[in-house]
């Protein structure tokens, strides 16, 4: 008897528990979705120009004298005035010379001055930045002219296969609106990275970045033996030969994972065909073995194009061109914020465990 009632009593706590996480779970996830809900974004601009600007002048205040820095003061005003006036000047002579071929009208030299339109994508497992990245990508296309440029600051070790196979569709938005599209690798684009990466016109990386990883992975854990030691049975209802091949409680067969090798094969021929038709110069075969290679050894397989990292890219091309950091930013009260913070760590909890059970597969 007295067992009895420590038993349960036992049961009365663990029941308990497993009620009280169960609500907190589901306040967290509610509170996650009503701050998506209700929460508004908007596009951020920064000119990088100025910024590289600001951070010039405030050097050179600390370490030139007063006397030097009247002179430098002087002598980068008369060079501005005279880029102005030869500005001008362009734009005079070329006015009425320059004609747009479907409209008939003139185009101005002013017209044809090139910006760089940056982005930053940073992926998790879900590729969960492309919410966003889509909205960035869709405000530029509505300025943008095939004599501007894109560049994305990428990084990312992959995740899963439809949510990287989406953010690469939103790049390739990109250059089909025939606007180059440079994409930009300081640390590491490998698996679903790379799959973003090989759709651009040019990939720069900087010398020890990590690239590449075309391989596909899928991995399960089995407790049939522990359960079946333990007298548990799991029954396991499908409709469909192959809705469920491999379990994670059940007993696993041939058949299943034969099957599901297929389907790992029949993804990774995806990915290389997906490689090779945006990087013609790649040798497939050599390079879609799921090996990573650092930067200066990608350049030499042709995984990339340049080495170089994406600060010094942009430090240079100030020189001539105009350049934009585009953000799209969620204007979020603390509960929002809070209500975020729980549901991506929630998912991020979950994705993999979710994943697992229904056998999805990973860049």
């Amino acid at each position: 008897m007295e067992f009895l009632t420590e038993y349960g009593l036992f049961l009365a706590k663990a029941i308990t528990i497993v009620i009280a996480v169960g609500v907190v779970v589901g306040l967290i996830l509610n509170s996650g979705q009503a701050a998506k809900k209700s929460a508004k974004g908007h596009i951020e601009v920064t000119k990088l120009n100025d910024r590289f600007d600001e951070m010039k002048d405030f050097l050179k205040s600390c370490v030139l004298d007063e006397h030097r820095l009247k002179e430098e003061a002087k002598s980068e005003k008369k060079r501005l005035k005279k880029e102005n006036t030869e500005k001008k000047k362009a734009a005079k002579a070329a006015k009425g010379q320059k004609v747009n071929v479907q409209s008939g009208e003139a185009v101005s030299a002013e017209t044809d001055e090139k910006r760089i339109f940056v982005i930053s994508f940073y992926g998790d497992i879900k590729a969960s930045a492309t919410a966003h990245m889509k909205e960035e990508i869709t405000a530029i296309l509505t300025v943008a002219k095939p004599q501007d440029e894109v560049v994305v600051k990428l990084e990312s070790g992959g995740g899963m296969v439809h949510s990287y196979g989406f953010a690469s569709s939103q790049l390739a938005r990109i250059t089909a609106a025939k606007i180059p599209l440079t994409v930009c690798v300081d640390k590491v684009a490998a698996s679903g990275g790379y799959m973003m990466a090989c759709v651009a016109d040019k990939i720069i990386a900087a010398p020890f970045a990590v690239l590449g990883s075309i391989g596909v992975v899928a991995q399960i854990p089995n407790f049939h033996r522990l359960l079946k030691k333990n007298d548990v049975d799991i029954e396991m209802i499908t409709a469909g030969e192959y809705k469920r091949t491999l379990t994670m409680l059940g007993e696993n067969t041939e058949h299943g994972r034969e099957k599901f090798l297929e389907d790992i094969e029949d993804t990774h021929e995806l990915f290389k065909e997906f490689v090779s038709s945006q990087r013609e110069q790649v040798d497939i075969v050599k390079v879609a073995t799921g090996e990573v290679w650092f930067g200066q050894r990608a350049l030499e397989v042709s995984l990339v194009d340049e080495l170089q990292t994406s600060d010094d890219y942009l430090w240079q091309q100030a020189a001539n061109s105009d350049i934009y950091e585009i953000e799209y930013v969620l204007k979020k009260n603390f509960s929002q914020k809070l209500g975020f913070a729980a549901q991506e760590a929630t998912d991020n909890l979950l994705v993999r465990w979710w994943g697992r059970l229904n056998n999805s597969r990973f860049f």
